[in-house]
């Protein structure tokens, strides 16, 4: 399975790279292709994984990735229609329930000190282990269940729930990841 990383080159996203680190057949994208460029990726690959920070229109582009402030946004909802994805930023849900698409994906999901506010009794140092365990087991997963995001879905969510049970910062994420 060809699969396309789209991951917009930024220091406070870097912890997501186990999810596609160990991936074969992928082409990454990190920064500085054109929107005809990088509809001409999707189009090829079967698998887009789409990372970073974004809101319920899309992932925000901080690095040169399209055309717009957004370098996945409604124009590119044909496109992703019909391929395995998986969308991993705060408020994917909202774009893939408007959207109707269908895959992996998070609510708002706290990765940084200043997205606390949205968990308000989770701790500073509850976050890097959170990013950690869910990025290295989304990979491992991936890998262990290539064609079966169901699967995927629920060791993760194992994974992660366990995790969960003891950091106030992974239950509230934990709570935000989904599958359709």
């Amino acid at each position: 399975m060809k699969t396309l990383i789209i991951h917009p080159q930024d220091k406070s996203t870097d912890f997501l790279a186990p999810i596609y680190q160990n991936l074969e057949q992928k082409t990454v994208v990190r920064r500085d292709i054109s929107d005809e460029r990088l509809r001409h990726l999707i189009q090829e690959h079967d698998q887009i994984i789409m990372l970073g920070h974004g809101s319920p229109s899309g992932l925000f582009n901080v690095a040169k990735i399209g055309s717009t402030i957004f370098s996945i946004n409604y124009s590119h909802v044909e496109l992703l229609r019909d391929k395995r994805c998986i969308f991993i930023w705060c408020n994917a849900d909202q774009f893939v329930l408007k959207h109707q698409l269908k895959g992996l994906f998070t609510g708002m999901f706290i990765s940084e000190e200043s997205e606390l506010i949205c968990c308000k009794e989770g701790r500073a140092e509850e976050i890097d282990p959170s990013n950690r365990l869910f990025s290295e087991a989304l990979g491992r997963c991936l890998l262990k269940y290539e064609d079966d995001y169901q699967m995927v879905f629920e060791d993760v969510d194992y994974a992660y729930g366990e995790l969960a049970r003891e950091n106030l910062v992974a239950a509230y994420n934990y709570s935000r990841w989904s599958i359709i």
